[in-house]
Order: structure tokens, then C-alpha cells, then sequence
């Protein structure tokens, strides 16, 4: 079994990368930063010597490199089984206060990197009508507030892109499900002053994901709402 992880050099993709290796997995991983993703996979390596793990390093908003990422897959798997649509960047910031080209910069991780990944490897999926696609949303996907600025704009049209694909890719037998995680104790919130329990741990959005996969084939969860216990932040 096979799985591809975007952003997996920490947080939530690493969390999701280190659940399904362990399990047996093989899986594709990458990140903007080379030395995290390989240092990535050196830790996850060792959860399962068995494993596969393809590590590549480039930028979720270059179309290019998505590609070129997509192409690696094809080279090194005969088939993907989950995709995990997980590369994001989150700038804080009102809409009429963002510097020059955060929109264009946040569109191009959170929502056309996942695009053109999915586009580049959906044909095999639908030559075999089997495979699973997670989104990695938010709760700024369902809900606009202060200082979201082209963040919550991004995760708005991600949703959008899940429930689009979702309708698309019914009749190949291809499920689709966007996660929309609340706050989540990732190095997006780093210098964040609260207690640690204050915000979900990425392995319960993993926990989550690997139960959804495991689902009857006749069954999809068509989106995935976690929050805080306390709520959001």
C-alpha cells in the first residue's frame, strides 16, 4: 500500500506519514526545506525498516516542481492508494493590511499545489476506480474571522475544491474528504502563550484519517470537523 504526503516534514503530515509507515506502508514524502524532509525521513525510517520512503524537497506553490514530484511518484510507486493533500503556509494578517502577493503566494501552496498534484495522479486511480483523496482544510474553511486574511480565503477555496472533486470522482469509485482541523499544537503556532492542552496534537487529526480510509468501500466521511475540546482559539 502506498501513500503520498505533502508538507510531511513536520506537524500534521508527519504525524499522518509516521501512522501509516508504521503500519507498512510505503510513502512518498516532501517539504520546502530540504533538511527537514530528510531528517524526516531518517525518523521514519526506523518505525519500519520494511518501508519505502521516497523524500523530495520543493516548493508546493511551483507547478513545476509539483510535476515533477507527481512524475517521481509514478517512477518509484505502481499505484498511490491515499493522497494527502497537507502543504500549506499561514501568514496572519487582515485582508487590507497583507504586503503585496500573499494572496497570490497562499493560493499557489494551499490550493494549486494540491490541485495539480491531484490532476497529475488521478488518472491512475481512475483507471483502477479505487484510492482515497484527504484534504487538509481548516476550521477557516468554515468559518471567516479577524486576521484570516488570504489564509482563510485559501482553506475557503480548498474546501470548495474537495466538495467539487468529491462530486466528480463518485462514479470511478474514488472517495474524497476534507479534514478540517481547529487549532493544532504544530510550529504554526509557535510562540503561542497558552497551555499545550489548550490545542489538539497532530496524531489525533493521523488517528482520524487512518480510521476514515479503513471504512467500508461503499462508505465515505465527506468531511471532518475537529476541534479543541474548548473550542477554537
Amino acid at each position: 500500500m502506498n501513500i503520498v504526503i505533502t508538507g510531511a516534514s513536520r506537524g500534521i503530515g508527519k504525524a499522518i506519514a509516521a501512522k501509516f509507515i508504521a503500519a507498512g506502508w510505503n510513502a512518498a514524502i516532501c517539504s520546502l526545506n530540504a533538511d527537514r524532509i530528510n531528517e524526516a525521513k531518517e525518523k521514519l525510517s526506523a518505525l519500519n525498516l520494511q518501508a519505502f520512503i521516497l523524500a523530495e524537497a520543493f516548493n508546493a506553490g511551483n507547478k513545476s516542481d509539483v510535476l515533477a514530484f507527481a512524475q517521481k511518484i509514478k517512477d518509484n510507486f505502481d499505484k498511490v492508494d491515499v493522497l494527502i493533500n497537507n502543504a500549506g503556509i499561514f501568514v496572519p494578517g487582515s485582508i487590507y493590511e497583507e504586503k503585496e502577493d500573499v494572496l497570490e503566494n497562499t493560493m499557489a501552496v494551499n490550493v494549486y499545489g494540491a490541485y495539480h498534484l491531484t490532476k497529475a495522479l488521478l488518472p491512475e486511480m481512475i483507471r483502477r476506480q479505487s484510492g482515497h483523496i484527504f484534504n487538509i482544510c481548516s476550521t477557516a474553511s468554515l468559518r471567516a474571522y479577524p486576521n484570516g486574511g488570504s489564509y482563510s480565503i485559501s482553506k475557503f477555496a480548498l474546501l470548495g475544491f474537495s466538495k467539487n472533486l468529491r462530486e466528480e470522482m463518485k462514479p470511478f469509485g474514488i472517495k474524497v474528504t476534507a479534514v478540517c482541523p481547529g487549532p493544532t499544537l504544530t510550529d504554526s503556532w509557535s510562540g503561542f502563550e497558552g497551555p499545550e492542552n489548550r490545542m489538539m496534537r497532530p496524531e489525533d487529526i493521523a488517528d482520524v484519517i487512518w480510521a476514515s480510509y479503513h471504512l467500508s468501500p461503499q462508505t465515505v466521511t465527506e468531511d471532518i470537523i475537529l476541534r479543541p475540546i474548548l473550542g477554537d482559539i
